[in-house]
């Protein structure tokens, strides 16, 4: 009687399962407080009606304009005596496989970019921001 060695299909089975989320568990997994690059802000990533965006949450670097800084520098003159902090800098964001596709404001320049978002590990995520085919990237960690 032959024995049937079960170990690598289990292996498998068990790999798979662990690798294959849900689309809750995927929709969920950029969802929370992050840390930007330059650790200067935390921005909140929640969901905003049937899209996903990002706020400045928290100034964690005072800005050289103090925290009442204003949104000077939108292309949009009526926003421009907003404060960026608490506005939405992600925006539109929309699940495509494992990427987030939305758009990015820079408050700095006040111009808005083509972005992606994904997640390396669960405490940190990649930022991408595109013009044309010129992309920039940043690596944001998860605020514990």
């Amino acid at each position: 009687m032959s024995r049937w060695n079960s170990g690598p299909i289990a292996a498998g089975l068990a790999f798979a399962a662990l690798t294959v989320a849900t689309p809750a568990q995927a929709a969920d997994s950029i969802h929370g407080e992050w840390i930007t690059q330059d650790r200067g802000a935390i921005i909140k990533i929640s969901k905003c009606g049937a899209n996903v965006c990002g706020r400045i949450h928290k100034y964690l670097v005072r800005p050289l304009n103090g925290v009442g800084q204003k949104d000077v520098n939108n292309p949009d003159k009526s926003l421009r005596s907003r404060k960026v902090l608490g506005i939405a800098i992600l925006t539109g964001f929309k699940p495509d496989g494992d990427i987030w596709r939305g758009k990015i404001y820079d408050p700095k320049s006040g111009r808005t970019y083509r972005s992606e978002v994904s997640l390396i590990s669960s405490d940190s995520l990649k930022m991408k921001g595109c013009v044309a085919f010129i992309c920039q990237s940043q690596n944001w960690t998860r605020a514990k």
